[in-house]
């Protein structure tokens, strides 16, 4: 965000508070960050030691950024001793120092999602779905504070009560296996000082005040953690949005700040409302779009940068005429203003949009980085047909070998291929080469030898037709020969995870084709091919090149915190925005703040888009325009196509002018 010179009333105000608990209502760009880190100054200034000061934020990254800030406001000596972290990194430090008091040894291991998951196969089989709704259901009762016994009292059908059950053998080989997960850094620390009088005592005089950030994003555990530590002082501030709370699903509960009123009849309220990140139209339709919801505190952002661009709607239509239309008004504003790649982002609700976009984004050589998903060839579907085409085009390659030789199950166990690649070394081998040895028959069973034989005769006979035959139709015989697509239905957890490998293995087939010739019509071999996906491979996972020549690819759940000058915001359609799972379970208020949070991204321009048709499960759909574009204030949109919204016919022919003089442009540098 743009550093304030000075802090306004309001901030001013909420720094200097320091008589009972506060809660500080901040707005999207009104300067929180500044507010804490002045407040920390403030307290260290007014008595408070460093180290009896607290900050507490959701991600190690905003923690660090905030220890930095702080420390170049008051002196790196100064802020010596100041706590900033992490609510799980503050729950892990009280469990070391009282493990003993929770039943833990020295050393204790901290379970991450892998080891979880392996657990609760142990428990439950090898039932994906299920172990996912146990996990899923296990976390919920945890962050609720909801013992086991309690999940099971509480247990209304087989279903929950198998989780709750679950649960219990769960919590015992953690116990056993002297672990906890990383539900239990808040779970345990909260029932330890909720039960513990003299440990709740001494960790209450350990902290003279605490500060929380992003407090709308707390859940039932974090919310007693503060309680308990603070104690009757209530000495304490936190700072949040109820406007910005979009994380229900892990957990979060926007009605914490509502709660505070209740569990502190003392408590001040101080609202941030000056934003020095946007523009007065962005704000306007940020402050309509929200009016839709119930809010326990109202509050209007506004802005003394001056109005800016209208936002603009631009019906397109299906994804690949949004993605195409996307990248051409981006790079065509980029020729006219001169901007760095990195001061645009698209943005959008599911992962899955964004292969459109980083699809043709590719196809111009414009260098992106996707955030809050994976790229294209990180996906494991991308990597496993990626590592058969590099071992076709060089048998040489031992990683690509390993990658793809059980994948589908061969039954080539480790055995096996600790035996050949003992070989392979003895002889100076690749692993493909040492396969095909006659000399390695006498080391191996029948079995296996012979299978090694298999692999290593189909993949020649598809070295040989990549010599003459295009490369997509090399890769569609060899999804065929190896069953691929039905190998990913079968192990997928669910049909809508298989449905989204498969369009990934179908978005690869499309580029191989599209790539089968070069720019004169002369067809690429399946060498010169693979070659060129492998460097759109190492630049996609490069991070050598700074932001400023990226565009940015992400989530609206991702977006939350950060600020792009320009913003596209894509697929604002029913069904996606809001999402079909929130209108079933009648959760619309969630989505509105999250579309609130997506245009409150944007500093000077933001562009909304939604597509007539799209593509779900294989078929093209109708689409109908999202229902909160309706909510925007009509007066202040550019709808193209639409009479009687604010655009006029001299700025759309302005715009189309500059948009042409773009395009002029950027083939005159090619």
């Amino acid at each position: 965000m743009a550093a304030t010179p000075k802090l306004n009333p309001q901030q001013r105000a909420a720094v200097r508070h320091l008589d009972g608990p506060l809660l500080v209502l901040a707005g999207a760009g009104s300067g929180k960050t500044g507010v804490i880190t002045h407040k920390i100054a403030h307290l260290a200034a007014s008595g408070f030691a460093p180290s009896r000061i607290a900050a507490v934020t959701f991600t190690n990254k905003a923690a660090r950024e905030m220890k930095t800030r702080v420390s170049a406001l008051m002196g790196a000596r100064e802020a010596a001793g100041l706590q900033v972290s992490t609510f799980h990194s503050l729950g892990l430090r009280l469990l070391r120092e009282e493990h003993r008091a929770v039943g833990l040894k020295p050393g204790f291991s901290i379970f991450d999602a892998e080891d979880s998951d392996k657990l609760l196969a142990e428990l439950l089989g090898r039932d994906a779905e299920l172990r996912k709704a146990a996990r899923f259901a296990i976390s919920n009762w945890k962050s609720a504070l909801v013992s086991p016994e309690a999940a099971m009292a509480g247990a209304e059908d087989e279903a929950t009560s198998r989780a709750a059950r679950a649960y219990g053998e769960y919590q015992r080989h953690l116990s056993a296996y002297n672990a906890v997960d990383f539900d239990d850094l808040l779970y345990r620390p909260v029932r330890l000082l909720a039960e513990d009088r003299e440990a709740r005592e001494r960790w209450q005089s350990r902290f003279g005040y605490i500060l929380v950030d992003e407090y709308q994003d707390t859940n039932g555990a974090q919310y007693e953690l503060l309680k308990l530590l603070t104690g009757p002082r209530a000495a304490f501030t936190v700072v949040g949005d109820d406007d910005q709370s979009i994380y229900a699903w892990r957990g979060a509960r926007p009605g914490n700040l509502s709660q505070l009123s209740r569990d502190f009849p003392h408590l001040q309220v101080i609202k941030l409302e000056q934003n020095y990140r946007s523009c007065g139209y962005i704000l306007n339709a940020a402050n309509r779009l929200i009016e839709g919801n119930e809010r326990v505190f109202d509050k209007t952002l506004w802005s003394a940068l001056g109005p800016g661009e209208r936002l603009r709607v631009l019906p397109c239509a299906d994804e690949a005429g949004e993605a195409e239309r996307v990248v051409s008004e981006l790079l065509s504003h980029r020729v006219r203003t001169g901007n760095d790649l990195g001061a645009y982002a698209v943005l959008y609700r599911s992962n899955h949009q964004s292969r459109p976009i980083e699809r043709v984004l590719r196809e111009r050589g414009i260098g992106y980085r996707v955030s809050g998903g994976r790229s294209f060839f990180e996906r494991a579907e991308v990597r496993d047909l990626v590592g058969y085409l590099r071992l076709l085009v060089n048998p040489d390659d031992d990683a690509a070998f390993l990658r793809v030789i059980n994948l589908p199950r061969r039954e080539i166990g480790p055995a096996t291929l600790e035996q050949l690649g003992r070989y392979a070394g003895e002889r100076g081998l690749s692993l493909f080469d040492a396969a095909r040895g006659i000399g390695l028959a006498g080391r191996l069973p029948d079995r296996s030898g012979r299978r090694l034989m298999e692999f290593t005769e189909w993949a020649g006979g598809l070295m040989r037709r990549g010599e003459s035959e295009p490369a997509g139709a090399v890769l569609r015989q060899l999804i065929a020969d190896i069953g691929y697509r039905d190998w990913l239905r079968e192990t997928a957890a669910n049909p809508k995870a298989a449905q989204r490998r498969l369009e990934n293995v179908d978005e690869l087939e499309a580029w191989l084709a599209r790539s089968g010739e070069d720019d004169t019509g002369k067809p690429r071999d399946l060498h010169e091919v693979v070659a060129q996906l492998g460097l759109l491979n190492i630049l996609d996972q490069r991070d050598d090149t700074p932001d400023r020549d990226k565009v940015h690819l992400l989530t609206l759940h991702a977006a939350k915190g950060l600020e792009f000058d320009h913003v596209y915001l894509v697929g604002a359609e029913e069904g996606l925005l809001p999402h079909a799972n929130s209108v079933a379970d009648d959760n619309l208020e969630e989505e509105r703040r999250l579309l609130y949070v997506g245009i409150t991204r944007a500093r000077k321009s933001l562009s909304l888009t939604f597509c007539r048709q799209r593509q779900r499960q294989g078929s093209a759909v109708d689409c109908a325009p999202s229902r909160f574009l309706e909510e925007l204030p009509a007066d202040e949109l550019e709808w193209e196509g639409r009479s009687g919204t604010g655009a006029q016919p001299e700025n759309a022919r302005e715009r189309g002018r500059a948009h042409l003089a773009g395009l002029k442009a950027l083939l005159n540098e090619g």
